[in-house]
C-alpha cells in the first residue's frame, strides 16, 4: 500500500508549477524592481541633464546670468516636477578663460605626475599655492568670465532593492555646463604668476 502510494506520488506532476512559481518569482520581482529603479535613475540624470544645457543656454541671453539664484530655482523646478522628497545642491566655480578650468600647470622635475614642494607652478588665481581646481569658490563670476555650474540631487530610491544588497537607500547624481558670462564691463583678470615653493 505504502509503496503503490509513493509510485503513484513520483509520477504525480500537479502542483509543480506553483512550486515552481513559487521559487522564481521572488528572483524576477528582484530583477524587475532592479531594473526600474535603474531606468528611473537614468530619467532623472536625462531630466537634470536637460536641466542644465536650458541653464546654459539661457544664461547666454542678456541679463540671464545676473541671478544665480533664479538659475538654481529653475534647474530645481525642473527636477523635482519628476520626484519628491529630493535635496539640491548647487555649486559654482569660476574662471577667467575656458583654458582656465583644468588643474594649475606645474613643472614636473621628477616626472612623477603630481606637484611635488619645489616644483614650479602656475598661479591663476592668486592663492599663492597649487590647486587642482584654480576657480573661485561659489561665485557667479565677473564681466566675461566663465562659470562651471554644478547641480547635485539626491533621492530616495523608489525600491527597495538596494537596501536588500546592502547599497544605500539614497542615489545621488550631478551634471555640470559651463556658462559664459556677458561682456557687460570689462573683464578683471587675475595675472598669472609663476611661484616656485
Amino acid at each position: 500500500m505504502i509503496r503503490a502510494f509513493l509510485r503513484r506520488l513520483r509520477r504525480d506532476h500537479r502542483g509543480v508549477t506553483i512550486v515552481e512559481f513559487a521559487i522564481v518569482t521572488p528572483v524576477l520581482l528582484t530583477l524587475l524592481m532592479g531594473a526600474f529603479d535603474l531606468i528611473y535613475q537614468t530619467y532623472v540624470q536625462n531630466v537634470l541633464d536637460g536641466a542644465m544645457y536650458k541653464a546654459g543656454r539661457d544664461s547666454a541671453l542678456e541679463n540671464n546670468a545676473a541671478s544665480a539664484a533664479a538659475m538654481d530655482a529653475k534647474v530645481i523646478g525642473m527636477v523635482s516636477a519628476v520626484g519628491s522628497g529630493m535635496t539640491f545642491q548647487p555649486m559654482r566655480r569660476s574662471y577667467s578663460s575656458y583654458l582656465l578650468a583644468k588643474p594649475e600647470n606645474f613643472t614636473d622635475k621628477n616626472g612623477n605626475g603630481v606637484r611635488d614642494p619645489g616644483e614650479c607652478y602656475d598661479d591663476v588665481n592668486g592663492n599663492k599655492q597649487w590647486d587642482a581646481d584654480p576657480g573661485r569658490v561659489q561665485t557667479q563670476g565677473g564681466a566675461n568670465d566663465v562659470t562651471r555650474y554644478t547641480m547635485t540631487v539626491t533621492y530616495q530610491r523608489l525600491f527597495p532593492v538596494a537596501g536588500l544588497l546592502g547599497m544605500p537607500t539614497t542615489q545621488t547624481i550631478s551634471a555640470e555646463t559651463f556658462l559664459k558670462n556677458q561682456p557687460y564691463r570689462t573683464q578683471t583678470v587675475q595675472p598669472i604668476e609663476s611661484i616656485c615653493t
